[in-house]
């Protein structure tokens, strides 16, 4: 179920599927790096303004699904236009920023987007650009990422399958909307 809080900016209701945490795991795999399974938490937030807050921490899983050691940090801000073009803009721990430009497919909860601007500080990966691709299938968050540098061309490198994270607040907000007239046996909620 998407949520839309009263206090969204109007310009922001298109991304309301994102808003939440998400928790999940995924797979890695570039050329130079690790192929691992990595676990994965997401934030998308806002404070009344026009633009999402967004955070993004990975983990490598071992075999068994411990995390092992941290992967990759990022985090940014989402704008929407009234056209459902998207801009990000998005900084990472290893020294990379990027601005990202792309757009919201029509009538469903799809978002694709493109590097546009890549700045990187001297110790950061080669990186020259990237693409991403953000849905919400089924009450899920999937996405799937590709990069390019230049030594490799633009190929998939992330991809991950979220779940929404529920809060005791949200519980607790959903209790509170229940209707007065709930069955007590429940089963008559179904007929």
């Amino acid at each position: 179920m998407i949520e839309i809080p009263s206090d969204l900016h109007k310009d922001l209701v298109p991304l309301a599927f994102l808003l939440g945490n998400w928790a999940g795991a995924g797979v890695h795999d570039f050329p130079g790096s690790e192929k691992c399974n990595f676990g994965q938490e997401v934030t998308f937030s806002h404070d009344g303004r026009d633009f999402l807050e967004y955070h993004s921490r990975t983990w490598v899983l071992d075999n068994d699904g411990n995390k092992v050691r941290p992967l990759e940090s990022e985090s940014g801000f989402w704008r929407i236009d009234a056209e459902r073009r998207v801009e990000v803009t998005m900084t990472r721990d290893d020294g990379v920023v990027e601005i990202w430009y792309g757009r919201m497919a029509d009538k469903k909860p799809q978002i694709d987007l493109v590097s546009d601007t890549v700045a990187r500080t001297p110790d950061a990966p080669p990186y020259s650009g990237g693409k991403r691709l953000y849905g919400y299938v089924k009450s899920d968050l999937m996405w799937v990422g590709e990069k390019q540098t230049p030594e490799v061309e633009l190929r998939p490198y992330m991809s991950a399958h979220l779940k929404k994270v529920v809060t005791p607040e949200d519980v607790e907000r959903w209790a509170k909307a229940l209707p007065d007239d709930m069955p007590d046996d429940g089963i008559a909620f179904f007929k």
